[in-house]
């Protein structure tokens, strides 16, 4: 039987994308086949989708890094048809066919059983920009971080990383202050608990110094660039950073200073290679204590049709919070 798929292609060197027939024959292997209920968009959809980003590394292949759906069949006694279930990263959406196609089949290694407190699509409207907002958060708090230690600072705020990362912190206890771009994005970013919000435009990123005004005791970071820099030099002693994107810059410009002189830590936050057991205790975590009710709540949901729409939106940063792609009718 035929289903929809959103196929990424390239052809002489560009890259097209569009929708497609497919049949279960077409599939990648993999010993669990889904039927797809909900898929998300995330930053590095609209690369791979797009082609702004070498992000695709076969051709041709179903974009969607996520996707949550209904177990139909299982070579893997893990899981049974009826099994809802979601999956995140690894190598689907851009080496494996991904979320964006009414049916999906993926290694039972990269399966995680739809943890309590989670309906699909509000594992959508987390994905993996939940999942690592997630990870950052609880390999700080195991680094040390405390909400007694002092503020936090979240860059990018209002993209979905950022504000997922902004409401679990706050509702944590901690005092967190919102950086962001946007100047309309005062409101929501309180709303999400934000106690102070922060213009990109009030820093002075041409004269980032080695050490600065000690400032943060924790700090999440999505853009690289001077803005991870001038994070790094605003850290206070023994304050936890935690670079998760590169929205602005893969480079990263810095001295041993903040490191010998106030023992900062830099955590690398990867949720494409993340364990299994730490993968499905954080999204545990995620359907309870860390659930973000509110970036949920509001969630931006679209039509499978609608998807091509929406890239250009993350590319132009003109998104906030998350979008669900409803991917069954």
């Amino acid at each position: 039987m035929a289903f929809k798929a959103y196929l990424i292609q390239q052809n002489e060197g560009k890259i097209s994308a569009g929708f497609a027939d497919m049949s279960e024959d077409q599939l990648d292997p993999g010993e669990v086949t889904i039927a797809v209920a909900y898929s998300g968009v995330n930053f590095k959809d609209a690369l791979a989708a797009t082609g702004a980003g070498r992000i695709i590394r076969r051709f041709p292949c179903v974009g969607g890094v996520d996707l949550a759906g209904t177990v139909v069949n299982s070579a893997d006694p893990a899981f049974a048809p009826g099994d809802q279930v979601l999956a995140t990263s690894y190598d689907i959406g851009v080496a494996h066919h991904g979320g964006y196609a009414e049916m999906a089949r993926i290694p039972a290694a990269w399966v995680i059983k739809l943890p309590p407190g989670l309906s699909l699509r509000d594992a959508m409207a987390l994905g993996t920009a939940g999942f690592t907002a997630g990870l950052a958060v609880v390999r700080m708090e195991h680094d040390g971080l405390k909400p007694e230690n002092g503020p936090v600072v979240v860059s990018g705020a209002t993209g979905g990383v950022g504000s997922i990362a902004v409401e679990i912190l706050a509702k944590r206890g901690y005092q967190v202050h919102a950086l962001t771009g946007k100047d309309s994005a005062t409101d929501y970013l309180k709303q999400l608990g934000a106690s102070e919000v922060l213009l990109r435009s009030s820093l002075d990123l041409g004269k980032i110094k080695a050490l600065d005004k000690a400032l943060w005791a924790g700090a999440v970071d999505n853009l690289g660039g001077d803005v991870l820099s001038w994070m790094a030099s605003t850290m206070q002693i023994g304050g936890t950073l935690a670079s998760i994107g590169l929205a602005a810059s893969m480079d990263f410009k810095t001295t041993v200073a903040p490191f010998i002189l106030r023992g900062i830590s830099l955590l690398g936050i990867d949720s494409v290679n993340c364990p299994m057991p730490v993968r499905a205790e954080v999204w545990r975590r995620l359907a309870g204590e860390l659930k973000p009710v509110q970036v949920i709540a509001q969630a931006r949901e679209i039509a499978f049709g609608e998807l091509p729409g929406v890239f250009d939106d993350f590319l132009k940063a003109r998104v906030k919070g998350r979008v669900v792609v409803r991917i069954q009718p």
